[in-house]
């Protein structure tokens, strides 16, 4: 269970990026976060993997203190989060398998990583999350001739690799066509239901969030406007979120 208890996040430079956030996503959840860039979604995110600090309040994940992890403890913590960026963030000139098992890296020995010695059970495991994302023919290419969808695939089942609780998805169809993004979507959506995985997801475009995700957090200037159903939100609540009406920009993928 993630839980945020009064949050905020003010950086340096004094913005506020979240003020006073109080919500729990329990396990198995798929949520999407919408709303403006700048409204604090990727604040959000961040904070749940500690890749920055809350500035007020608790974040507690899986029962730890996020803001009390350190060092090995803080490492060891992160192994069961895994992270899907927008950029697919692969190794271009080696092959996909390898940017599976580039996932396995944080439970090896220095040596065993210096030497590319991955275990039996980590290829098995590497080739079955291929699998479960339909790209397993592709385990041999180079990630550099993968078309932008299979490369962010590449990027899901090297997350699954790390046999994750959570998934966290800043923007992840956000550079992809309707069609693929749409592919990818089915992707989450599978391994949430199949494996019982929470995924969170940073949505761009408000159609993606009400189709995939079972729950929406909207978010304006770092507060939370709305937080519930998928299926309740209405225009009218859009028009709250955003702080303006709808766009097409805002559902480009509408109908696809």
């Amino acid at each position: 269970m993630i839980a945020f208890d009064h949050v905020s996040k003010i950086y340096p430079n004094g913005t506020v990026a979240l003020k006073n956030v109080s919500l729990e996503i329990q396990q198995g959840e798929f949520v999407a976060i919408i709303g403006l860039s700048g409204a604090g979604k990727s604040t959000l995110i961040k904070l749940i993997n500690k890749m920055t600090d809350v500035t007020k309040g608790t974040l507690i994940v899986n029962g730890a203190n996020v803001s009390l992890l350190k060092g090995y403890e803080l490492r060891k913590f992160r192994r069961g989060i895994g992270i899907v960026f927008q950029s697919f963030n692969l190794i271009n000139r080696t092959s996909v398998i390898n940017n599976v098992l580039a996932a396995r890296v944080a439970e090896m020995s220095t040596l065993a990583t210096l030497f590319g010695l991955y275990t039996k059970e980590d290829r098995i495991l590497a080739l079955e999350s291929l699998h479960k994302v339909g790209i397993l023919e592709k385990a041999y290419m180079r990630a550099d001739q993968l078309s932008g969808g299979q490369q962010q695939r590449v990027a899901l089942a090297r997350t699954l690799a790390q046999s994750p609780k959570i998934i966290l998805a800043d923007e992840p169809v956000a550079s992809l066509d309707p069609i693929t993004a749409n592919q990818i979507m089915k992707d989450f959506k599978k391994v949430n239901v199949e494996e019982n995985i929470t995924v969170i997801a940073n949505m761009h475009h408000v159609d993606m969030a009400l189709k995939y995700a079972d729950r929406v957090i909207g978010i304006n200037a770092g507060e939370i406007i709305y937080d519930g159903p998928s299926a309740n939100v209405t225009e009218e609540l859009l028009k709250k979120i955003y702080g303006r009406d709808i766009t097409d920009e805002d559902i480009m993928f509408k109908d696809q």
